[in-house]
């Protein structure tokens, strides 16, 4: 079997990278096409013979391709997959635009329909007036896009729910990301401060959860960096620390170790880095309509608050604080998110629907 991989822009490190390394685990002479490589800000795709597309030579694009809306799709359906039996599309966004010949067999590892479309547009649109008088042309091309994929496969059944609504495709399988669980364990829950690990950005509703912990006068330390960073600080009382600059694998386990409770309020397509405090044996306090909320056991391994507003947080926070939670119930429902399991649930998947879709055609005369 012949494979490729796509992607949509290979520029960043998160969850969707761990994804691509995972496969390339699986078929490690698959090629990596993108739109754009940014290779200093991207060492881990080292590993691959990646492939960017014409934009990579427009200037701006690395780093800017949000303003190139009608360019990106352009630039998946330049490529040609004539060589290759299976493409595996991992995508947020216009990688799924690619064009596949009847005997190639596409299928889209979808991490979320294009977010600032669809599930996210009105965030994005406070913020883009470019995206206001493009959505309605950007949305159609998005709905052939989403045509193109002869399967779709979902990270979580968040995704998938989303899939069948905003593209009317059906999902053949969920089939949730790889997660580090290796994390240095803790012994017991710390009293320590609660944790935030995300990009700041506006879906992941983090100025809620400073509202709420500046309500609450709990510690809270926040991870990551993104562009609303200043606004978030200026919102925060004294009770509250950042953490932006660029923290090691081991440094960021240590946070975990050392923390009382995980925190998302964001409507989660899945939740890496929930996932990964519960392998650090830390509960997790989320949003219940969350991909999120697939990760935990609500009141065993952490707490779903129900609305995703400051007054939820804080019952949800309150709560967790009258709940008892072991640390191994936690590190065990981990366990369902290993590498191992992806990598094994992905290639037979990917097998059986090869197989399946050779048997249903016949391309001996194409």
């Amino acid at each position: 079997m012949r494979v490729a991989l796509v992607y949509d822009r290979v520029n960043k490190w998160g969850g969707a990278e761990r994804v691509l390394l995972a496969l390339h685990e699986i078929w490690p002479e698959a090629p990596l096409y993108t739109a754009v490589y940014d290779s200093a800000a991207a060492g881990w795709a080292d590993v691959f013979t990646v492939r960017p597309s014409f934009l990579q030579y427009v200037p701006f694009a690395k780093h800017h391709h949000e303003w190139f809306p009608w360019a990106t799709p352009m630039a998946f359906e330049s490529f040609s997959f004539d060589d290759y039996d299976v493409v595996i599309s991992v995508t947020s966004a216009e990688a799924k635009y690619i064009i596949t010949k009847p005997s190639t067999l596409h299928i889209c590892y979808c991490l979320t329909p294009t977010r600032y479309l669809w599930s996210g547009y009105e965030e994005y649109a406070r913020s883009s007036k470019l995206l206001t008088i493009m959505a309605p042309v950007l949305r159609r091309w998005d709905i052939v896009g989403a045509s193109r994929p002869d399967y779709y496969i979902a990270i979580s059944a968040r995704v998938q729910a989303r899939i069948e609504k905003y593209y009317g495709r059906s999902v053949e399988k969920v089939i949730y990301p790889p997660v580090d669980t290796d994390k240095s364990k803790v012994e017991e829950l710390s009293k320590g401060y609660f944790l935030v690990v995300s990009r700041l950005v506006s879906y992941k509703r983090i100025d809620l959860i400073i509202d709420a912990f500046n309500a609450l006068r709990l510690p809270l330390v926040i991870v990551g960096s993104g562009h609303e960073e200043k606004l978030l600080r200026a919102l925060a009382s004294d009770t509250i620390s950042f953490v932006s600059s660029h923290l090691t694998e081991t440094q960021l386990h240590a946070y975990y170790g050392r923390c009382r409770a995980f925190l998302s309020a964001a409507d989660e397509d899945f939740g890496v880095a929930a996932a990964e405090a519960q392998a650090a044996g830390i509960p997790v306090i989320a949003y219940a309509q969350s991909g999120t909320a697939e990760i935990i056991v609500d009141g065993v391994t952490g707490i779903l608050f129900q609305e995703q507003t400051v007054q939820g947080i804080i019952h949800g926070v309150k709560r967790f604080m009258n709940t008892s939670i072991r640390s191994q119930a936690c590190i065990d429902r981990a366990s369902r998110f290993r590498k191992e399991r992806f990598t094994k649930e992905m290639k037979e998947t990917v097998n059986k629907l090869y197989n399946n879709y050779k048997r249903n055609n016949d391309f001996t005369t194409i």
